[in-house]
Order: structure tokens, then C-alpha cells, then sequence
């Protein structure tokens, strides 16, 4: 991995008020932490264009906030033509974004599409992170889990590429 340029990241779900922004929140918190944000750009779109410019739902950011994780800055767009080429990883929640993801990129940028789960070390590859968005409060709690399992797992992957 080149490291003169930053390692770009977009996490992707599909109104960009839930799950990706939670997944941009807690892995910015952990990329700096690690004193690594000098390295790694983070950032969150949704496939659908819903909830252009409105923050992320009361719900997740009360939530994050719960466990040290800032996010009322973070404002929802959509998924633009250009992210598939300035982006490294382009990280879905779930398999029905994944699909739309692949559909609308150049087939040259497959290879950068996944699920994010396919970082958590405790998930098979091809676990989704579930829509809290018509649930409860233990929806959100999930999603918050999963999320913070697989920044980890992803942010060790990314370390290990940037130290070669």
C-alpha cells in the first residue's frame, strides 16, 4: 500500500443516518486513537439519496455518544460516481447495498467492494449489520457492537498494510 498518499475508507448503508455513519464515527475515534488519522481518511454515503444534509438519527448518535463516539457532525450524502475511484475500501453494511454498490461501479472497482463484517473476528464474511432503524433501542446497542468489533479488525488490516 502506498503510504504517501492516506488510505481512503467509506462505509456505505443505505440512507447514511444509522449504521454508516456510526461505522465512519467509531472508526475515525479509533484511527485516531491509534495516531494513525495523518494515514487514513474516513468518511460515510448512503445509496439511497433520503436524508441528504441531515445528521445522523437522534438514535444512533444518543447511542454512540453513550460510549464516547461523536457524531453530530457527520451529515448524510449519497454515494457519488467519483468515490469509486478515489476510495480503497468501500465498506457495505449489508448484502442488498453491497449488490447496488457493484451495480452502479465500474467492474475495475469491484475488488474494493465488501461487507464490513468481513473485518469482525467474530462473523463470517458474510454477515450483515442489521437496519436499526425500524427496531428499538437494542438495535442501535447491536449495531454499535458489531461496528466496534469490526473497526478493530479492519483498522489491524490497515496497519498491517501500511507498515510493509
Amino acid at each position: 500500500m502506498n503510504t504517501n498518499k492516506k488510505i481512503k475508507v467509506l462505509f456505505v448503508c443505505m440512507g447514511n443516518i444509522c449504521r454508516s455513519p456510526t461505522a465512519d464515527a467509531v472508526f475515525r475515534h479509533h484511527v485516531k486513537a491509534a495516531q494513525v488519522d495523518h494515514l487514513i481518511e474516513v468518511d460515510s454515503a448512503g445509496t439511497h439519496a433520503y436524508h441528504i444534509g441531515n445528521p445522523p438519527d437522534e438514535r444512533s448518535q444518543r447511542t454512540a455518544l453513550k460510549r464516547g463516539y461523536k457524531m453530530d457532525d457527520l451529515r448524510a450524502r449519497a454515494v457519488e460516481t467519483r468515490d469509486f475511484e478515489e476510495f480503497d475500501y468501500i465498506l457495505a453494511m449489508d448484502k442488498e447495498n453491497l449488490q447496488l454498490l457493484k451495480q452502479r461501479s465500474p467492474q475495475d472497482y469491484h475488488e474494493k467492494i465488501r461487507l464490513f463484517m468481513h473485518y469482525g473476528a467474530n462473523y463470517d464474511g458474510d454477515t450483515e449489520v442489521p437496519d436499526p432503524y425500524f427496531g428499538g433501542h437494542q438495535g442501535f446497542e447491536l449495531v454499535l457492537d458489531m461496528v466496534e468489533e469490526a473497526s478493530q479488525g479492519l483498522l489491524a488490516h490497515l496497519r498491517a498494510h501500511i507498515n510493509r
